[in-house]
């Protein structure tokens, strides 16, 4: 198979309500340890649904990312409702991103990136925020992240794991 036909099978497309069992199905495989409830993920589709990609390959759905907008520094915490989004955000915080690993390198971060980048300088916000885990803190930085160190956010980042940073990415 050719490249260009490889490209083909790839999109990034707003998430569904249908797509969330398959969104359950990734996050249980990737991080059983920091899993969400359905309820969860379909709360962030109702609230902000712009903000839910999912990357399908195939016709399938092989990644997904959750965003809203968000106060720069305030964590959400997992597994929790979010209940509303902030009336003044100044952060369009990335809350979860998995791509499963056949679908990995076909420059997707970057396309996801592109992506939110667009829809938070169209809502005249000026970062992108997220935790990073599991080491993926570098995958961010190749991308315009940087680790933000303050210890009030510790006691926030703690139930994400050992290796979680907050970072933040400012737009140009």
């Amino acid at each position: 198979m050719h490249s260009n036909e490889n490209k083909h099978e790839m999109e990034l497309r707003q998430s569904t309500e249908a797509d969330l069992t398959e969104i359950e199905t990734l996050a249980l495989a990737t991080h059983p340890e920091l899993m969400e409830q359905r309820e969860v993920f379909a709360e962030k589709l109702e609230l902000f649904p712009e903000g839910c990609l999912v990357l399908v390959r195939n016709g399938r759905v092989a990644g997904y990312g959750f965003s809203h907008p968000w106060r720069l520094n305030q964590i959400p915490p997992l597994n929790e409702f979010l209940l509303q989004l902030p009336a003044a955000p100044d952060c369009l915080f990335i809350h979860d991103v998995v791509v499963a690993p056949q679908a990995r390198g076909g420059n997707s971060a970057q396309a996801y990136i592109e992506r939110l980048s667009h829809l938070a300088r169209k809502r005249a916000i000026q970062r992108l925020a997220l935790v990073s885990v599991y080491g993926s803190h570098r995958l961010w930085s190749r991308f315009g992240f940087v680790a933000i160190r303050d210890e009030k956010l510790a006691s926030k980042l703690k139930p994400y794991g050992d290796t979680a940073r907050y970072m933040v990415c400012e737009l140009d």
